[in-house]
């Protein structure tokens, strides 16, 4: 799992910093979630493991767990949306899952995921509001600290904020000073709400249309992801579309 922490010459002389990538893309699965959903499965006792387990995924997760759960001997089922395209669907089964297409969006595909649960017996495997997920991705500042390099900001994508949860755990206690600053559009800035006082779990902060940044595109933080950002004192940053598409394109051309 581990992956190259490297510097970019080209990106620190556009922005005035030494700037450091951590490039999760080289994943088998192209994504850091199968840290966390690996992490969760290694923690299930013989029972859950012959039983399975579940999620409702249209993207990473699903894909993730998918892959790590087919090296375990491990039934996997995911939930996924109608809407789903049909590469990703293909993808999750090519790695042995079984998938459901449920629901017209993923909050009614989510909903259908406590019926399996109590039916089967599956465990269920959030994407992100779950200790041992959590625990899981923040092993990718666990491999940043043990490079050596002195950082004094770690930017982190947030969603419902998984992975920045791990991180901040992790690094708090390996590098205290090293401030963890995460990230959302301004088009799904529901955690930096949430910290703010300004809408919930329980409740849908306001949000709006498409993102490029779809997968951190959440509409409802994490309940534990938040809390425990509150209880660190991270700091979320709400950047417009652009700014992450001039990003994108700066990763494309120079980091190819």
């Amino acid at each position: 799992l581990d992956t190259p922490f490297l510097p970019s010459q080209t990106l620190s002389q556009l922005v005035g910093a030494e700037v450091w990538l951590k490039f999760e893309n080289l994943q088998f699965t192209g994504s850091f979630k199968q840290r966390g959903a690996l992490n969760r499965l290694l923690g299930l006792s013989p029972a859950e493991r012959a039983r399975g387990v579940v999620a409702a995924s249209a993207g990473n997760h699903a894909q993730g767990l998918a892959y790590h759960a087919a090296q375990l001997g491990i039934p996997a089922t995911i939930v996924m949306p109608r809407s789903t395209p049909g590469v990703k669907a293909q993808r999750t089964r090519a790695f042995g899952a079984e998938v459901i297409l449920a629901g017209d969006d993923f909050q009614a595909a989510a909903a259908t995921v406590p019926e399996l649960v109590r039916e089967r017996g599956l465990t269920l495997v959030h994407p992100y509001d779950d200790a041992e997920v959590i625990a899981g991705q923040g092993t990718v500042a666990l491999e940043i600290a043990a490079s050596g390099v002195d950082l004094d900001v770690l930017l982190v994508p947030v969603g419902g904020g998984g992975l920045i949860a791990g991180c901040a755990i992790a690094l708090r206690e390996l590098s205290p000073r090293t401030q963890v600053l995460g990230v959302q559009s301004e088009r799904y800035p529901s955690m930096a709400q949430a910290l703010a006082g300004r809408g919930g779990a329980a409740e849908s902060p306001r949000t709006g249309g498409s993102t490029v940044a779809e997968g951190i595109g959440v509409a409802r933080p994490g309940v534990l992801t938040r809390e425990i950002l509150a209880a660190l004192g991270v700091e979320i940053a709400v950047v417009p579309e652009a700014r992450i598409e001039e990003a994108l394109a700066l990763l494309l051309q120079i980091e190819k």
